[in-house]
């Protein structure tokens, strides 16, 4: 049970990461290459890699929007990674990544009750933006 839990939170907050970088059209841009999309097309990228760290997984500041090639072949073998990482330093600031890389190996235990919360939560946020985007 907690395995599907965990499964619709990460889809969730994927969705969250592109629908609420979206433009009121829906539209947002990768953060690795620029190309400019509708939300749905996206990816919410990991910057962090979700099966790397149970701490990063499900927090949205490790989630954005990326296009489909940059969330799968650019960030294993292209330089979507290096653009990331420079995408995630203007908007955080150095510390913040610094810090990340550091926790990226806490372990964070995740409940069920947890899962269901964050759950929740995604959904209400993402209500909110399908409304704002119509």
């Amino acid at each position: 049970m907690a395995k599907t839990l965990r499964k619709t939170a990460l889809e969730l907050i994927q969705l969250l990461a592109r629908i609420s970088a979206a433009d009121d059209n829906g539209y947002c841009k990768c953060v690795s290459c620029g190309t400019i999309n509708h939300y749905k097309k996206m990816d919410g990228g990991h910057y962090i890699p979700k099966g790397a760290s149970s701490y990063w997984s499900l927090k949205i500041e490790n989630v954005h929007e990326q296009c489909k090639g940059c969330n799968g072949f650019g960030m294993k073998h292209g330089t979507a990674t290096q653009e990331y990482t420079k995408w995630m330093i203007d908007y955080y600031g150095r510390d913040f990544v610094d810090q990340m890389e550091r926790d990226k190996k806490k372990v964070c235990k995740i409940y069920a009750a947890d899962y269901r919360e964050m759950i929740a939560e995604f959904r209400e946020l993402i209500k909110y933006h399908e409304k704002r985007i119509g």
